[in-house]
């Protein structure tokens, strides 16, 4: 059936407005990106990547700043990994569609769009205050995590739905309650969407300052952590934004290295997923 004139200038129209916005968003992508880049660049050296920072980040490099930045996101995968796999199986397996499951579902969506600043607030109050952790990379980690659990859970329950109904019937045919078809039939097929969503959670994570500000990270004095208690770390978020706060002309230079070295781990952890979307969009596709 043929469409009519007015129909068609709609869809033009339509089609237009959407690639325009598409391709803004893509070129100021771009233009941010090659900026970081451009300015950024020269600072990248081995001794950047491999030595400590000096004179208040003027000179020196960025170690201890990676290092508590990586002791954070393995922290956050570790805490949100088993919670998100747990109300993933809750909301799409065990309990299906009821009321139970709807509301956890809604819930999350909230969750995802919560300010990271409140869950700071929140992790300060609790653990800083409360629990008179002092800052410290573990409570950093937990909060991170708590973050991140919206996104993989998300993910894992697509996944959960695209897995074949014959597949579940047929392990309970051979006699399987529910918790054994999960473990052996249902999980072993939800690995690549429980690590795509824990890459998009960890790209997210690792630039953010919020939740870290004042219960995980410190500028300056602080070394691997030698217990829980009073142990906070160095970050690069927060290292990039006291030398930006400070603008400092001595320190421009490691303020955009340490800029492009995090718009390069989180770039390549978004770019991970790619491969990995793909790969089980085509075994849901075949399944």
């Amino acid at each position: 059936m043929k469409l009519s004139s007015s129909r068609r200038l709609k869809n033009r129209i339509a089609t237009t407005l959407f690639s325009a916005c598409a391709l803004s968003g893509v070129v100021l992508f771009a233009v941010l990106f090659f900026a970081v880049v451009g300015k950024g660049i020269g600072a990248l050296s081995f001794d950047f990547l491999s030595k400590g920072m000096e004179q208040a980040g003027a000179s020196g490099g960025i170690l201890m700043n990676l290092l508590g930045t990586a002791i954070l996101l393995v922290t956050a995968a570790i805490v949100a990994v088993p919670i998100s796999t747990a109300l993933a199986f809750l909301v799409r397996y065990f309990r299906k569609r009821d009321k139970l499951s709807g509301a956890l579902e809604m819930l999350l969506y909230i969750l995802n769009g919560v300010p990271s600043i409140l869950l700071g607030i929140m992790g300060f109050i609790l653990f800083v205050r409360d629990l008179e952790m002092g800052k410290s990379w573990l409570t950093g980690g937990v909060l991170l995590g708590m973050m991140i659990v919206p996104t993989i859970t998300v993910v894992l329950i697509e996944r959960i739905s695209a897995i074949p109904s014959a597949y579940i019937e047929s392990a309970r045919g051979l006699g399987m309650n529910k918790a054994q078809v999960a473990w052996t039939v249902v999980l072993p097929r939800c690995w690549s969407s429980i690590l795509t969503g824990l890459l998009l959670g960890l790209a997210r994570a690792a630039g953010e300052t919020a939740p870290i500000l004042f219960t995980a990270t410190v500028f300056s004095g602080a070394g691997l952590p030698e217990g829980i208690k009073n142990s906070p770390v160095l970050t690069l978020p927060y290292h990039i934004f006291v030398l930006a706060q400070d603008s400092l002309e001595s320190a421009s230079g490691n303020l955009w290295g340490a800029a492009l070295v995090l718009l390069l781990l989180v770039f390549a952890m978004s770019m991970l997923v790619l491969p990995i979307r793909l790969k089980t969009h085509d075994e849901s596709r075949h399944a």
